[in-house]
């Protein structure tokens, strides 16, 4: 699925539920929101809990040994800062359940 699907579908849950009508433009706004906030979060080192579908925080790869596959060479790849996603337990369960 990518952003432009995300987006259809959102549009067609929220009038499933009939609690807001979300046009197009409205629904992509929220999306890309959304983007922005956990991308902007996780930059400031924090942590975006999201209850029931899971986490998204920043966590450290430390420095470690490597080799220049053409020449051999032990080189040295430095620390690095990833985004992680950790799944909550009522994404595990409906993902389990299908």
């Amino acid at each position: 699925m990518n952003k432009a699907e995300l987006v259809r579908i959102m549009v067609k849950k929220a009038e499933e539920r009939g609690k807001a009508k979300l046009t197009v433009t409205q629904s992509q706004a929220a999306v890309t929101a959304l983007v922005e906030a956990v991308t902007d979060a996780l930059k400031n080192g924090e942590k975006v809990v999201l209850p029931g579908f899971g986490m998204f925080a920043v966590r450290t790869r430390p420095a470690s040994q490597g080799r220049n596959p053409i020449t051999g060479e032990r080189i040295t790849i430095p620390e690095r800062k990833l985004p992680a996603f950790k799944a909550g337990k009522t994404l595990k369960d409906a993902v389990a359940a299908e």
